[in-house]
């Protein structure tokens, strides 16, 4: 989970990696929650909401750090995420 949305969550990081750790081993799947925050901002950037919108939300204290995301384009993010559905159906046999 992402830091800030943790804190606002009245979590520790840790608190909420181990829960969402936790969620993962019940669905099966290995999705890693760091992975969680990157598709996330991807996701935002790619439906069109501004760098410091995602910059606010991700805690990062320069839009530099954010722009990261905008070179991840969607064939990259659609093969990411086939990949990560393809491991939850292997998981799921």
């Amino acid at each position: 989970m992402d830091p800030v949305i943790a804190e606002q969550l009245g979590l520790s990081y840790d608190a909420a990696h181990h829960q969402w750790q936790g969620y993962c081993e019940a669905a099966g799947v290995e999705i890693d929650i760091h992975q969680l925050r990157h598709a996330h901002a991807t996701e935002l950037i790619n439906a069109g909401v501004s760098i410091e919108a995602v910059r606010r939300r991700l805690g990062h204290a320069s839009t530099e750090t954010t722009r990261l995301y905008t070179l991840l384009n969607d064939d990259v993010a659609d093969a990411e995420i086939r990949a990560a559905r393809r491991r939850r159906d292997r998981a799921g046999r």
